[in-house]
């Protein structure tokens, strides 16, 4: 056994004024730590979006029918409340443990040798996302399901995974300035791209608004598409053109990458969007044709995330970002245990 710390006032004063420095002074992830984490943070990102998807497929948006309390009496769900309140208050709690892997993200990225505050940033900005999702949650609840509102709060969640995402990224790059790998045409249709795919996602949400899978079993106002002449079947079409638009440009996207010989980075990354919208598409066209069996919807929203990481890592995929000369390279884990 080895000996005890010896904790001094001075100590637990340090630790009360600023807790991410005493632990960054006492602590040295390494490079792998950091970047799991900070991948870790983006597969719970992903996970509460699904999970939150099942809480609507399954009737159980209000099973817990107030917020922050699950009932006015009772913080958790209570044995009355049964299926429907366990999958809610399920839900809530992920919130937690999507709290703890973007804290420890943060954490990992404070304490990296030398400290990049860009990175630390990120982790913030995903922090104060998911407390911000978190209250419109809430609102969600409090509102009995406005379709509006679920819409918002699904378009928040992916912009908390863009953040991730970034995030992810930056734990692979360095902090000097960025150097482009391909010409600014080539960037201009990525852009494109990307906003089209904004847009897809965007009407991917009022198609869920206007559909049948209200999120509980009584009566949940659905979105009023007559309002600008258009019923579901003519939003899931337009959806659905928005959807073959992405898929041409990233084609097209995958020819020029190849004629203007670009390196293997951005091909790759091109070719693993074509392969995420083909499988996304092929679920999209299953559901709309099968009436939309709740297992294939969870499996659209699944795809719906990975499309949105799969266009961003191309995005970041066109420029590189080396490391700077004063950057020192974190120590590995043999050199760790060896200390």
């Amino acid at each position: 056994m080895g000996p005890v710390p010896n904790v001094t006032r001075a100590d637990v004063a340090h630790f009360a004024r600023n807790p991410l420095a005493y632990i960054a002074e006492r602590w040295t992830p390494t490079q792998r730590t950091v970047r799991t984490a900070a991948l870790v943070s983006l597969v719970m990102t992903v996970v509460i979006v699904v999970t939150g998807g099942a809480v609507r497929l399954t009737g159980s948006g209000l099973g817990c029918p107030t917020w922050p309390k699950c009932t006015d009496d009772s913080l958790t769900a209570t044995s009355e409340m049964g299926f429907h309140g366990v999958v809610e208050f399920g839900n809530r709690l992920l919130t937690y443990v999507l709290c703890a892997a973007v804290g420890f993200a943060i954490i990992a990225a404070r304490s990296q040798k030398p400290w990049r505050r860009s990175l630390t940033r990120y982790g913030w900005a995903q922090f104060w996302i998911v407390m911000g999702n978190a209250v419109l949650g809430g609102i969600v609840v409090l509102v009995g399901l406005n379709p509006y509102t679920v819409a918002a709060h699904f378009l928040l969640s992916t912009a908390l995974i863009a953040v991730a995402t970034a995030t992810w990224q930056r734990t692979r790059e360095g902090d000097a300035p960025t150097r482009p790998l391909v010409g600014k045409s080539v960037a201009q249709l990525v852009w494109v791209l990307t906003g089209v795919t904004v847009l897809l996602i965007a009407v991917g949400t009022v198609v869920t608004g206007a559909g049948p899978h209200a999120g509980d079993s009584s009566d949940v106002p659905r979105m009023d598409v007559g309002a600008v002449g258009l019923d579901w079947e003519g939003v899931s079409k337009l959806h659905a053109v928005l959807a073959w638009i992405v898929v041409t440009l990233t084609f097209a996207l995958w020819f020029v990458l190849k004629a203007v010989d670009a390196p293997r980075g951005p091909l790759a990354r091109t070719r693993d969007l074509f392969l995420v919208l083909l499988a996304q598409g092929v679920i999209g066209y299953v559901q709309y044709f099968t009436d939309l069996p709740e297992a294939l919807v969870a499996a659209h929203m699944l795809g719906s995330c990975l499309v949105w990481i799969a266009v961003l890592r191309v995005a970041l995929s066109l420029r590189e970002r080396p490391a700077t000369a004063s950057e020192v390279p974190a120590r590995t884990d043999a050199e760790l245990s060896a200390v």
